[in-house]
């Protein structure tokens, strides 16, 4: 009975939460999604806290404040001497890649990634990562910033509006490595260049600014990186009921890994001012930023003893930014300086991300139970490197922890079933005082403490088990490489629904008999309440992924498989002491 009030809160839990989330979809405001077709200012920053700025002005955008002085210096718009001609788009293709670059300024605008086709049905459409369009805006942009106004040196940087010139329209990977450069020499004979190199089999690009001065003037400025991305209701999570965390995310040595969604960035407006929206404004070493949705991320990673300052930013039609720029460069004449990062564009593979940068890999959004699901992956991932399969990983997985939680189970089955043998006596007893609450629990304790049996036997050892199976439940919800992971038959994906709800229906089933195993409510409404839960369960069931389905399948059978055999040992054992 214990074991059936933890379901029953569960699913109370659980459709509370399904509510919400609809009503959130059905009711709640939602943000406009005017994105700009032609691109994005790549060197406009937010303002220094406490100047105004007009929202809506892209054209005097001054760098956030730093900490290298007492007094704070901004740019102002000034003469601009680069072209404003619209720049061509340059394709870049490697055997991860299908990558359109903006010449007008460097802006990458599409990544397709050619590994990760659309769906299961659609083999030869990859899927679309990065785009500036309506329905989907998120881009990475790179420039060079002058922090302080010198009408001089604004017009010899490049700006958003500069366009680039490159040795081709469209490059190819050929070997193993595959660079890219963006190039703009002022009239002075300065040239700024930015460059992306490629490696083969990986999706962390180097992203390197080059600044060469063989005047005999002295620039003072800055590089910077920013990730751009507009709300919108294609996530690419494909998950009709599980939400997932789609926005800016950063890592900080102080922090560690923290989120700045959407709404922290419009609540962050300082009082007073019309267009400041600064989520975050700090500087330090070690960080990295990242935009991430259900399965995939793109990340900007800096070096980790580089000073980076951090920042993030709302413009008016809805494009929400999340930034870094370098401390403060000086080139002396006849000088060159060259900073470098990496950008990471692609699938959520935590072993990968590991490596790149400390707590990327955390963008693999297991929520808090994320110390338990770590653990849980990596013993999925190494019964996969054996197996070859997702879908007999994952019930193998289910095996080991039923075997794991054995005595624990043993311990709870136990209670109930003699609780189920008491069940009659009890039923007596609610009928002989029906009339009087107290002398009716005496009368329950009584007949407990006789038979030495502990009526929180069955729950307790269930409450343990509990967290790890949510952390197992996230495992299976975000976990990339289920997606479009085969099992068998007619399962061609284990991260969409069972197209002929087969294993709901299972499940359901498999509920239902384990139901019959424990012992019956003695309250006639809560137990026609519980009748329905394998009902409602199958409802629910129905649009969850289908690995996450199989998980709960197996380990309903374990359990009603376990629970029958410790039930027939008990009464077994009853039947010989009578």
């Amino acid at each position: 009975m214990e074991q059936q009030r933890i379901f029953l809160i569960l699913l109370l839990g659980m459709l509370t939460v399904m509510m919400y989330f609809q009503w959130q979809e059905d009711y709640a405001p939602k943000p406009a999604t005017t994105v700009s077709q032609s691109g994005t200012s790549a060197t406009d920053l937010p303002p220094t806290p406490g100047q105004r700025q007009d929202a809506g002005d892209d054209s005097a955008m001054p760098v956030p404040t730093t900490q290298s002085g007492p007094e704070t210096v901004t740019s102002q718009p000034g003469p601009e001497a680069t072209t404003t001609t619209s720049g061509k788009i340059i394709s870049v293709e490697t055997d991860v890649y299908k990558i359109l670059i903006d010449t007008q300024g460097g802006t990458i605008k599409q990544v397709d990634l050619v590994k990760y086709p659309v769906s299961v049905e659609q083999p030869d459409m990859p899927f679309r990562l990065m785009d500036t369009s309506r329905e989907r805006n998120f881009n990475a942009q790179q420039g060079f910033h002058i922090s302080r106004n010198d009408p001089q040196l604004k017009s010899l940087t490049p700006t958003s509006s500069t366009v680039y010139s490159t040795s081709q329209d469209s490059y190819t990977m050929d070997g193993d490595e595959l660079v890219v450069d963006l190039n703009w020499t002022n009239k002075l004979g300065m040239t700024f260049t930015e460059r992306f190199k490629f490696t083969r089999a990986s999706y962390a690009i180097e992203v390197s600014h080059e600044i060469n001065n063989p005047t005999d003037l002295t620039w003072t400025g800055h590089s910077f990186v920013r990730l751009e991305r507009s709300p919108s209701e294609d996530e690419g999570g494909g998950l009709e009921m599980l939400p997932t965390y789609t926005g800016a995310v950063y890592y900080s040595p102080e922090n560690k890994y923290d989120k700045v969604d959407f709404d922290d960035i419009d609540d962050s407006r300082a009082p007073g001012q019309k267009g400041y929206f600064d989520a975050i404004n700090s500087e330090f070493p070690g960080g990295w930023i990242a935009m991430i949705e259900h399965y995939f991320v793109g990340a900007f990673v800096p070096p980790k003893d580089d000073v980076y300052r951090y920042f993030t930013h709302r413009k008016s039609n809805s494009r929400y930014w999340i930034g870094m720029m370098s401390t403060e460069k000086t080139i002396k004449p006849r000088e060159k300086l060259t900073t470098s990062l990496q950008l990471y564009i692609g699938p959520k593979i935590q072993k990968d991300l590991e490596v790149l940068a400390p707590g990327l890999e955390l963008s693999v959004d297991f929520g808090w139970l994320t110390f338990l699901s770590k653990p849980l992956f990596w013993l999925l991932d190494m019964i996969h490197s054996f197996v070859g399969n997702w879908g007999w990983s994952i019930i193998l997985l289910t095996l080991l922890i039923k075997l794991v939680f054995y005595k624990l189970s043993e311990t709870s089955y136990k209670s109930m079933a003699r609780m189920k043998k008491l069940a009659p006596r009890m039923k007596q007893i609610s009928e002989r005082y029906a009339d009087d609450r107290q002398r009716k629990g005496q009368a329950i304790m009584e007949l407990y403490k006789k038979e030495k049996v502990n009526p929180m036997g069955g729950c307790l050892p269930i409450l343990i088990q509990i967290p790890v199976f949510i952390a197992l439940y996230y495992v299976l919800l975000e976990s990339v490489e289920l997606r479009q992971a085969p099992f068998m038959f007619w399962l061609n994906d284990l991260s969409l629904k069972d197209p002929y709800f087969v294993l709901p229906l299972i499940m359901g089933a498999s509920m239902f008999f384990q139901q019959k195993l424990n012992p019956p409510p003695p309250d006639p409404m809560q137990a026609k309440m519980m009748m329905m839960l394998p009902f409602v369960f199958t409802v629910l069931f129905l649009f969850f992924p289908s690995g996450l389905v199989l998980y709960w399948v197996v380990n309903n059978l374990l359990s009603i498989a376990q629970q029958w055999y410790i039930t027939r040992v008990v009464m077994d054992e009853k039947r010989a002491r009578d």
